[in-house]
Formats: structure tokens, C-alpha cells, sequence
């Protein structure tokens, strides 16, 4: 049964990868995987009523991601047709592309350090839309804005899945992590953006031609009113986390509502026709509901993984083969970049006890850099590419031709950075 598994799931990621090629969209490749590998875990179980409950806690998980995902589309979806990105794009005057990438790289990282990696991706891939009108140059932009908000989310507590299940598990603290990490991170974003800072050169910025977009025409209070309170929603949802211990898609929700009744409220004196693509419920048939489909088929394939024990075996032989502990650690980042970082981080916790490693050790530190940046090496490695790869219909050849090589001599250069601070900090 495992075998098949296996073979299925890498064939599934094949026809993902060759979607251009085969003419096959990814959705459907995942989510026919998908209903193999369960199909083939159950008729090769016994036990039948625990294939049915560990479907209900995948599909519980799965489901905490996508409505959370759907909720952040939405009001990035509502703020645009306000106008509202127009509020910083109207503050960008830069004129050449290297500036704006640096601009953006920076944004992107420290914004994803107080949302989440997800939530920054699909903001910044809006609002470069509204300032890039080439399609190559929007395609290098996301690029970077994946590697920027992967290496932004890895280093504070609640700005990606991995570190924030490390944080809540007690593997790490938020003070410590935040001291760890911020160098490695920043390195790990430094160097892809002085290799394209370098190959863009003086190539200057072209704007998209300024029209109406089927987009309204909005006052200012309209405009300012909706970014600020739709930024305001995405950055209080931690917050709402921390306060409530809630799971996040129950803050976007709540946030959802209150940006549909303010809404509504103001542009209650409009005619239907008017106000009919202002609306959320306009909002709501703007979104990609393909990436959402495909997000439920890959998530529900790598449960597959995780339930059959696979990756757990597989963290076992690497500690039997490889014995180093930074090596095991690096090729476990490496890793994410083709299997979804939350499993392979659940079980390396459940490999390594906190009585063996303690909170906040170099295991534990480097794994939350790792896994966290390790993703960005390939479009389908995290969650942040592969919103990108639906909000820009990235191709994934393409991806790892122009982008894979600059994630992966970043990623390098953070974890040397990483090993070497900690080896100077805690020399004896």
C-alpha cells in the first residue's frame, strides 16, 4: 500500500508540474489524487471508521486554510474594486524596476512578519497588478514576493504555520525566535534581491494604462475608508488569534462581516446599478475559485503522508543516515520545497522530544527558518506560492528556471548566517 501511495503522489505532483504541457489544469490533477490516495488508504484498511476520521480531521484542517483564503481574496478583491490599492501605488514614484524591487521586497517581508506569509502574497501580487503592466515583469515580481514573504513569515511567531506550530507546541519562544532568526531571514531575502536588482538594472517601470477597469468611480472617503479598514482586518486576525485562541479563518470571517456591513452602510444611497460591483457579493464571484480547489487537493493528498506515517519514516532514515543535526535539518527544508512544510514539521516534532531539545534550541530555531524559507524554492513549496501560482497563472518550469535558483542560494546563505550566529553566541 505504501509503494502505491508514494508512486501516486509523486505522479500527481508530475502532472501538476507538466499542466502546461499536458493541457491538464493542476486542480484536477489534485484533486484526482487526492480521491486515489484516500481511495486506495481505505480499501487497503480495515479499519474503516479511523480512515473516516482522519479524513474529518484533514478535511477540518483543510478547510481552516481555504475559508481563511477565500476570506483574504475577498477583501483584497473589495479594496480593489474601491480603489483602494491607489493609495500606495499613488506614493510609488520610483521610475526604475530594481528600485521597485527593493521597495517591494522589504514591504512584502516585514508586512508578512506581522500578518502571515498567505494573506502578504496575495496583497502585494494585487498591488503589483496595479502598477506593472508587463506580464514578464509581474511574473518576477512574484517571484520575489514569495521568497520575501516566506523569509518575512519565518521569523516572528505568527507569521507562518511552521513557526507558529512551533510556538504554540513550546519548541520556541516568540522573543527568542524573533532574535534568532531576523538575520538569517533577512540574508535569505538580501541575496535573491541583489542578483535581480543587478539583471534588472536601469530597465524602467511601465504602468498599466489608467482606465476604469470596470471598477466604479469612488470618493475618497470610499477609497480610504475600505483599504484602511480591509488592511485593518488582515492585520488585527493574529491579534484575534492570540486574544481568543480562535483559529485565524474565524477572525477573517468575523473581519468579512464587518467589512460587508460597512459596505453596505455606505453606499446604501446608491442605486443598485451603481453600487451592483462595489458589493462583497461581487466581491465573491471575483475570486480564483480554482486555486482554492486546487489548495483542498494538495492539502488533502499530503494528509495522506502524514496519517500513513511516510514522513515520519522518513525523518527517521535521515537521522539513521545523516547523523548531523544542521545537515538533517537543511535537507528537511529542502524538502518542503516539494512537500508541504506542516506535515514534515508535525513530524519532526513528534521525532524529537523537548526533554531531549529544549525550547528554543538549535534545533527547534533552525527548523522554523528551514522549513519556513525552504518552500520558496519551488512554486508549489508553500502556501505563499501557491497563491501566487493561481493569482498569476505561474507556470512551474517557469518558476524554476527564473526563481528556484535565487530561493535556493538564499535559503543557503541564511542557514550558513544561521549556523554561524549561533555557533558565535553560544561559544564556550
Amino acid at each position: 500500500m505504501l509503494s502505491a501511495l508514494v508512486i501516486v503522489f509523486v505522479l500527481t505532483y508530475v502532472a501538476i508540474a507538466l499542466e502546461h504541457p499536458l493541457k491538464v489544469n493542476k486542480s484536477a490533477s489534485a484533486l484526482i489524487g487526492a480521491g486515489l490516495l484516500w481511495t486506495i488508504y481505505s480499501l487497503s484498511t480495515n479499519d474503516t471508521q479511523q480512515v473516516v476520521s482522519q479524513l474529518s480531521e484533514s478535511l477540518m484542517g483543510t478547510a481552516q486554510i481555504v475559508f481563511f483564503l477565500m476570506g483574504a481574496m475577498t477583501i483584497v478583491e473589495v479594496v480593489d474594486a474601491h480603489n483602494g490599492f491607489e493609495v500606495i501605488t499613488s506614493r510609488i514614484k520610483t521610475a526604475r524596476l530594481s528600485s521597485l524591487m527593493w521597495l517591494v521586497g522589504f514591504v512584502t517581508f516585514f508586512l508578512s512578519s506581522i500578518l502571515d506569509n498567505l494573506t502578504t502574497t496575495i496583497v502585494m501580487i494585487s498591488l503589483m497588478k496595479k502598477l506593472l503592466a508587463q506580464r514578464e515583469d509581474r511574473l518576477y515580481f512574484a517571484g520575489v514576493i514569495v521568497i520575501a514573504a516566506n523569509a518575512g513569515g519565518a521569523w516572528t511567531p505568527i507569521g507562518d504555520v511552521t513557526t507558529t506550530m512551533l510556538w504554540i507546541g513550546g519548541q520556541i519562544t516568540a522573543i527568542e525566535i524573533m532574535k534568532g532568526l531576523f538575520i538569517p531571514s533577512m540574508i535569505n531575502l538580501l541575496v535573491p534581491l541583489a542578483v535581480t536588482g543587478w539583471v534588472l538594472g536601469k530597465r524602467p517601470v511601465i504602468a498599466p494604462q489608467s482606465n476604469d477597469d470596470g471598477h466604479a468611480q469612488t470618493s475618497i472617503f470610499e477609497r480610504n475608508c475600505m483599504f484602511y479598514l480591509g488592511l485593518a482586518i488582515l492585520v488585527l486576525v493574529p491579534a484575534f488569534k492570540t486574544w481568543t485562541h480562535l483559529p485565524p479563518f474565524m477572525g477573517i470571517l468575523f473581519g468579512l462581516g464587518i467589512l460587508w456591513m460597512v459596505g453596505d452602510l455606505i453606499h446604501k444611497e446608491k442605486q443598485d446599478e451603481q453600487k451592483e460591483h462595489l458589493t462583497l457579493v461581487r466581491a465573491l464571484t471575483r475570486i480564483d475559485m480554482s486555486s482554492i480547489v486546487f489548495f483542498v487537493g494538495i492539502l488533502l493528498s499530503v494528509a495522506i503522508l502524514e496519517h500513513t506515517h511516510i514522513l515520519q519514516s522518513l525523518a527517521t532514515w535521515l537521522d539513521h543516515a545523516v547523523g548531523r543535526q544542521d545537515v538533517i535539518v537543511m535537507l528537511i527544508g529542502l524538502a518542503s520545497a516539494v512537500v508541504d512544510n506542516v506535515p514534515l514539521v508535525a513530524a519532526s516534532m513528534g521525532m524529537y522530544s523537548l526533554t531531549q531539545y529544549p525550547a528554543d534550541s538549535f534545533l527547534w530555531e533552525f527548523m522554523a527558518y528551514c522549513a519556513g524559507t525552504g518552500g520558496s524554492i519551488l512554486i508549489i513549496g508553500s502556501a505563499s506560492g501557491v497563491a501566487a501560482m493561481g493569482l498569476e497563472k505561474i507556470n512551474f518550469f517557469w518558476y524554476m528556471r527564473k526563481i528556484s535558483g535565487l530561493a535556493l542560494i538564499g535559503y543557503i546563505a541564511g542557514a550558513f548566517a544561521y549556523i554561524a550566529q549561533y555557533a558565535l553566541l553560544h561559544a564556550t
